[in-house]
């Protein structure tokens, strides 16, 4: 059913005819408030001082971060890493492994993606062989048999599309090849490395099959990966971040929804990838300040100079709850209109849910707590 949005389109006291350039002199910092994400109604609202300029911040809404490279334990079998946030549509867990996995995984309770964060080496599955590398994304149909054989120690974010499955986006006015053409997409092989590893017969061989976040064991006395070809569109499929090309305006900071490289039912993943920076006089040049209430906002830093974050580093993990009014730090807001590199440096995936995460142990184990006072003014934070 279409929404019919109750509006009535208005203009009060100063504020700019285009969203996200051209601000009013008396309300430099503007803060968007919208419905569904980036994709409904929304109003722009036009303030004296920065509205992330809070002294003091308590309770649940408070943003978090996770230093998840400081998760140290690895873990051969993909469901004993630990969870880092989750709900009823989305499991995201973080996971090291550095030896070549002895036994096969099942997820049977959703599509599984797999980000590459750190390593390299082999996926072998149903449906053949995969090389890896760092900043790959893999994308596991549900059911899929599979185990990776590192080559360099491997650290994956996994991000679990619960009970439904992954698609693309629709891209609209730009058309299906934008961003990345589905022609990037590599698809496993019955190569030479396939073959060789189904004639391994050395030991009994344990699927660990993850169903309703249990975990049942089938044993084989061979090798199950042993189909001998295959055809049809159900397949696992990788792309590489650098293989990602932005949606750009040189006039306009386009929302964080312009980069979606992935849809679920319930919540998106999206990709930051290196851009070239707005170079219109007017236009902001960093991301705009907005409460998304309609969504949690997960962002994963895989690499680079992440220019709208003091203090993150690679690895880290932050987690915005719906709500909450963010935006730039305030070591970024100086260039909020003029920046002095031409383009950004930075790779992240961000994952935003429309229902609310919870946390896991193992992350909060693992929190900045003074992530909350990041944004306040310095005089303040003295």
């Amino acid at each position: 059913m279409a929404r019919h949005w109750i509006h009535a389109p208005r203009s009060e006291g100063e504020a700019s005819r285009q969203a996200h350039a051209d601000f009013p002199e008396s309300g430099p910092y503007e803060r968007e408030m919208s419905k569904e994400g980036f994709f409904g109604p929304a109003a722009f609202l036009h303030h004296r001082r920065p509205p992330t300029a809070w002294v003091k911040f308590e309770g649940p809404l408070q943003p978090r971060a996770f230093d998840l490279a400081r998760l140290n334990r690895a873990e051969e079998i993909a469901w004993d890493s630990p969870v880092v946030l989750h709900n009823k549509s989305c499991e995201i867990r973080f996971w090291k492994l550095d030896r070549p996995m002895e036994n096969l995984v099942r997820n049977g309770d959703g599509d599984q993606l797999l980000f590459i964060h750190q390593g390299a080496g082999s996926l072998f599955c149903d449906f053949g062989h995969l090389e890896y590398e760092a900043g790959d994304y893999i994308v596991l149909p549900r059911a899929t048999m599979w185990r990776l054989t590192p080559s360099e120690p491997t650290a994956v974010l996994m991000v679990e599309a619960s009970n439904t499955h992954y698609t693309l986006p629709d891209k609209g006015l730009m058309g299906p090849h934008a961003i990345f053409d589905p022609a990037m997409f590599d698809v496993p092989a019955m190569d030479d490395a396939f073959l060789a590893q189904v004639n391994d017969e050395d030991h009994e061989w344990t699927v660990h099959v993850k169903k309703r976040g249990a975990t049942s064991r089938i044993t084989y006395g061979h090798n199950p990966l042993d189909a001998v070809g295959w055809h049809g569109e159900l397949h696992p499929v990788r792309i590489n971040v650098r293989h990602i090309r932005p949606l750009m305006s040189h006039r306009y900071h386009v929302p964080p929804s312009a980069h979606t490289t992935f849809v679920s039912d319930r919540f998106v993943v999206c990709t930051f990838a290196p851009r070239p920076f707005e170079t219109d006089p007017g236009a902001l040049k960093v991301p705009f300040f907005h409460n998304n209430n309609d969504y949690d906002e997960v962002l994963f830093y895989h690499a680079g100079d992440f220019f709208s974050r003091d203090n993150i580093d690679a690895g880290m993990m932050t987690f915005h709850p719906a709500g909450f009014t963010h935006g730039p730090h305030p070591k970024a807001l100086k260039s909020m209109m003029k920046q002095t590199k031409e383009a950004t440096d930075e790779y992240a995936v961000m994952i935003d849910t429309r229902d609310p995460l919870d946390v896991g142990d193992h992350a909060a184990s693992v929190e900045n707590t003074d992530y909350v006072n990041s944004w306040k003014p310095k005089e303040a934070a003295e």
